[in-house]
């Protein structure tokens, strides 16, 4: 990789070559998790992509299919919901 294409967009990661040298290689970066908007827990069955990967994708892969899906973790949600049954 040339010294140019070198920036802080990559990670450093350490390798083994075979020949039992340690090498560093530069990988694309991870996006940060998505959380849960009322308790902040990252949420499941949505990856952790950068912003122009998540773009790219199938609404499917986005988000989770049930009410506030991608916004608010299981349990967040089933609190709302009851909250709002006994209101009424």
């Amino acid at each position: 990789m040339r010294p140019a294409q070198r920036t802080k967009g990559l990670r450093k990661v350490k390798k083994r070559s075979p020949g039992g040298k340690q090498i560093i290689h530069y990988e694309r970066r991870k996006g940060k998790p998505v959380v849960c908007a009322l308790c902040k827990k990252p949420l499941h069955g949505i990856p952790r992509a950068r912003p122009s990967e998540m773009k790219n994708m199938a609404k499917s892969k986005k988000t989770v299919n049930r009410p506030y899906g991608g916004n608010l973790c299981s349990e967040c949600m089933r609190n709302v919901i009851k909250s709002r049954i006994f209101e009424k």
